[in-house]
């Protein structure tokens, strides 16, 4: 059941009620007894937990902690594994004006 925000239109009082959706609005205010119009709620944030969403949403803050570690541990060691080095092949093209066999 949702929540509805009121505020009097005499003197000014803002209040919430708690009221199911079929429920008429309410019309009078409960310190004066004048018209009350109902407000736009602001609603509320929605947080999504559980099976189905990004896993990585709510990660604890141990996986942060291993995996900023893991990161530094990366980044100070040099590479000490030999790497081949690249070897172009030249083709060879026939001179202009030679055609090739």
């Amino acid at each position: 059941m949702p929540t509805y925000e009121y505020e009097c239109t005499k003197c000014g009082h803002c209040f919430e009620k708690f009221q199911s959706m079929k429920d008429e609005p309410l019309k009078r205010c409960p310190k004066c007894r004048c018209k009350v119009k109902r407000l736009l709620g602001r609603g509320a944030g929605i947080i999504f937990k559980g099976s189905g969403f990004y896993q990585t949403d709510y990660r604890s803050s141990d996986y942060h902690a291993a995996a900023k570690k893991d990161s530094g541990a990366a980044e100070s060691k040099p590479s000490t594994e030999s790497k081949p080095e690249k070897t172009e092949k030249k083709e060879t093209k026939p001179a202009a004006g030679k055609k090739a066999d």
